[in-house]
């Protein structure tokens, strides 16, 4: 049996908005909270100190890209994940489930598990349910994904019911080959809810996966190309039945209109590549919405990217100063740039925090979007 990870301090009065932590074996992370992407074992642009120093206590890696490079006898050289990239909180690592989806030409799913091609050069190499707990066991997460199907969101029901039902197989072996590791398996395993868009394959994935035996459970298969509104509503309607006494989680989401959305339908976990991407490409958040650091009217402003921002690209740094980096093309620029979104992103989980404690998270939300998109 799975132990209890999750405890609600505090729920809003007027949304589903909600306070917590989670005690994970790195610590404890207190919620609704963010999550940088660290693909390979590296958040780009920025070193491990830096995010630490920013206040995030947990970073995600992914099992497809680890697995592949640099190779589980690597892992197990070093003890896992932690000591090989010098980083002592929690990591989250995706089971590789999506990298597998967008590789649709490059796999074939069947009961048994999936077989895929690399996309580093073409080898072929097979997913199981079980082998995936077991690779994620030797990078030494502390938050496992099951393997899933995730789907594109125009397929039949029938071929999202069939997705499903591969899914919650998966989900069954999964937790069969955690108890069979036993005190071996260090991590927490975290189902994931399929569906697509269908609400009675919703419902049913998010009740038959809240009564299984998992400490948590991710909400998956949405911001997959979806419209916005699909997106809000399919989180609100799913949210509903995934069981309240556990962590939830909706796995790929990091604009601030969507992290909202969220939070405002009790969700407490959600991470995206997208602050960093932005990021590196010289695209910054601020509260009055992106600024793209390209364009020529940065050239000659003198003011910080974000007033009152603690990053070093505003401590220390002008927009005319980054807007010639970005121009060109200097390392420098991408770093500042990424350093500014995850100082900028962790921020707005703790002002989103405080408006709950508060009891005005409706409000904040409500100021927030219309300033941002302002």
């Amino acid at each position: 049996m799975s132990k209890n990870i999750y405890t609600c301090t505090l729920q809003d009065k007027e949304t589903k908005a909600r306070l917590g932590y989670i005690d994970l074996p790195h610590g404890r992370i207190e919620t609704p909270a963010f999550m940088p992407v660290g693909t390979n074992a590296t958040v780009k642009g920025i070193y491990h100190d830096k995010i630490k120093e920013i206040g995030y206590r947990i970073i995600l890696g992914n099992t497809y890209h680890l697995y592949l490079r640099p190779g589980m006898e690597v892992m197990e050289k070093f003890g896992g994940i932690h000591k090989f990239s010098n980083w002592n909180y929690n990591v989250l690592t995706d089971s590789g489930g999506f990298q597998v989806f967008s590789l649709s030409g490059l796999r074939k799913i069947k009961d048994s598990g999936v077989t895929f091609q690399s996309h580093i050069d073409g080898s072929k190499h097979i997913f199981t349910p079980e082998k995936v707990v077991d690779i994620q066991n030797i990078i030494n997460s502390d938050i496992c994904m099951v393997l899933d199907v995730c789907t594109p969101p125009d397929i039949e029901h029938r071929a999202a019911k069939e997705a499903w039902r591969v899914t919650k197989l998966w989900a069954e072996r999964s937790i069969a080959e955690r108890n069979r590791l036993g005190e071996r398996f260090n991590g927490n395993l975290f189902g994931i809810v399929q569906g697509n868009f269908y609400e009675d394959l919703r419902k049913e994935s998010a009740e038959t996966l809240s009564e299984m035996d998992f400490p948590g459970i991710a909400i998956g298969g949405l911001s997959v190309g979806e419209s916005k509104e699909k997106f809000i509503d399919f989180v609100s309607y799913t949210a509903q039945y995934v069981t309240p006494e556990k962590p939830r989680y909706v796995m790929g989401i990091g604009s601030p209109d969507y992290i909202l959305a969220c939070v405002e339908n009790g969700i407490d976990l959600f991470d995206c590549v997208l602050a960093t991407r932005m990021a590196r490409n010289g695209a910054v958040f601020t509260d009055d919405g992106v600024l793209t650091m390209k364009k020529a009217i940065h050239k000659f402003d003198d003011r910080p990217l974000q007033e009152g921002c603690t990053c070093s690209a505003c401590t220390k740094y002008s927009r005319a100063y980054v807007h010639h980096l970005i121009k060109c093309n200097e390392m420098l620029g991408g770093m500042l740039c990424t350093e500014h979104n995850m100082t900028y992103f962790y921020t707005f989980l703790e002002r989103i925090k405080k408006s709950i404690r508060e009891g005005n998270f409706a409000t904040f939300k409500r100021e927030y979007l219309a300033r941002f998109y302002g």
